[in-house]
């Protein structure tokens, strides 16, 4: 999922914005609502109490044609690095804390994959309030604030919720929002869903470790589309977002970088570690890629070119802004990059619908053989390619014509994205403090 702040943005952007899940399309109906809250949480939401203003609001986009659930709001992002010695970096995690000895020491937390005819997402669990509740959320690169169920939701038949009133260190911002979307089922076009969300902060806890004074929301009432997640809600881990509860572990005195190991369902052993890497998940060195000095809080890296099988053409040979989100499953490319990149990898590749997917003959798509490589510039200064493997290409049949599968890059203008179809193919380190990203391959 991907949420952009307005307060960063120019009026085109204000007009497109988008936001991203695993498989879904969302358009949204939002306003900003800013009263009663501290000053780094930015909703993007109609206040459902605000009669006042009778005029649409402006419309914004989600850029996946899939199915989703779930959406974030956007907080305003606050930079506060916290700088960690190089000799650290490059050390186990043992030896890190043995050197480091930071008020908060590296932890774990296994993930569970939710797969459905292909890996989406990733969850694991958190817990809330005191004493804690429990929960199971996606831990999403591409958002920076986190909502779970309130008792309150009638309509959360299948997920846990929050309740409120069982929580000595609860505060109620009494703040109340509504949030209109359209969201489909697999890989098919949508339907309306909405979301009735309260802005709220309390403690929670990753991994053993917890952060006090967290904003997050509780969903207080939703669409039934959202009963068929297997998690209850999400957690963002933006790029130094103010308020996140990553970002309040590092002002307690975790350091400012964590660890994910997405795999295939096939491979199992998914995991995020909070403060550190785990190298028992890694294999050989990392390589190091800086984060984009232009980054509006996203982990967003810098590429010079996109292959197929080795081939390049003028369309996917430029400087781009990749944007890396955990929350998305497939690539989102401006129409003109994606359809350059399907042109290298069969003329049988064609639009369906009119929300960005494409696809081809189920019976066909099985014989294509196309390896994506994308190009990036290490601290070093030398190319590095990220590759993923010919068969992510299937994303899986429409249910509305299975004989029709899904390609995995969808098209929409604006924005470049990777998902976890490449993270999911290498140990990846999203480290905060020293402004880079790195990759290695994973740990047989």
């Amino acid at each position: 999922m991907l949420f952009l702040a307005l307060d960063r943005m120019d009026n085109s952007q204000r007009n497109s914005l988008m936001t991203i899940q695993g498989s879904n399309r969302r358009e949204l109906n939002v306003e900003q609502n800013l009263r009663n809250l501290p000053s780094h949480i930015y909703l993007h939401i109609k206040a459902s109490s605000d009669t006042s203003d009778t005029s649409d609001p402006p419309r914004y986009h989600n850029v996946d044609p899939h199915s989703a659930h779930h959406t974030l709001r956007c907080l305003f992002c606050i930079y506060s690095p916290v700088a960690i010695d190089q000799s650290y970096q490059d050390q186990p995690i043992q030896a890190r804390i043995g050197k480091w000895s930071p008020a908060l020491s590296p932890s774990s937390e296994p993930l569970q994959n939710y797969y459905k005819g292909t890996d989406l997402q990733w969850y694991g669990a958190i817990q809330a309030g005191t004493p804690p509740q429990n929960f199971t959320v996606v831990f999403d690169t591409g958002s920076f604030s986190g909502e779970i169920p309130s008792t309150s939701c009638s309509s959360c038949v299948n997920q846990k919720k929050f309740n409120s009133a069982a929580s000595s260190t609860f505060y109620d911002y009494h703040q109340s929002s509504t949030e209109n979307f359209g969201t489909g089922v697999g890989v098919d076009p949508s339907d309306y869903e909405s979301l009735t969300l309260s802005a709220v902060r309390d403690t929670v806890s990753i991994a053993g470790l917890s952060a006090a004074k967290t904003d997050f929301y509780l969903i207080t009432q939703q669409s039934t589309g959202f009963n068929a997640d297997p998690f209850d809600g999400i957690f963002g881990m933006g790029y130094s977002a103010d308020g996140t509860v990553f970002q309040n572990l590092v002002n307690q005195g975790l350091p400012a970088v964590f660890g994910m190991w997405l795999t295939p369902k096939s491979v199992g052993g998914a995991e995020l570690t909070l403060g550190g890497i785990d190298n028992s998940k890694v294999s050989g060195s990392i390589t190091y890629i800086p984060v984009d000095p232009a980054t509006q809080g996203f982990w967003q890296l810098v590429s010079s070119q996109y292959a197929v099988n080795g081939k390049t053409s003028t369309a996917l040979k430029k400087t781009t802004h990749v944007i890396f989100d955990s929350g998305t499953s497939n690539i989102v490319f401006p129409k003109a990059v994606t359809e350059a990149m399907y042109a290298l990898i069969s003329p049988d590749i064609k639009p369906v619908g009119t929300k960005g997917a494409y696809g081809i003959a189920c019976s066909k798509i099985s014989s294509l053989t196309a390896k994506l490589d994308f190009t990036f510039t290490t601290t070093a200064g030398k190319a590095f390619n990220l590759t993923i493997p010919p068969e992510e290409l299937n994303v899986g049949p429409f249910a509305s014509d299975p004989s029709t599968c899904q390609t995995l890059v969808n098209a929409q203008s604006g924005y470049y994205i990777l998902g976890g179809s490449v993270l999911k193919h290498y140990y990846s380190v999203w480290d905060q403090a020293n402004s880079r990203m790195g990759f290695a391959t994973g740990a047989p």
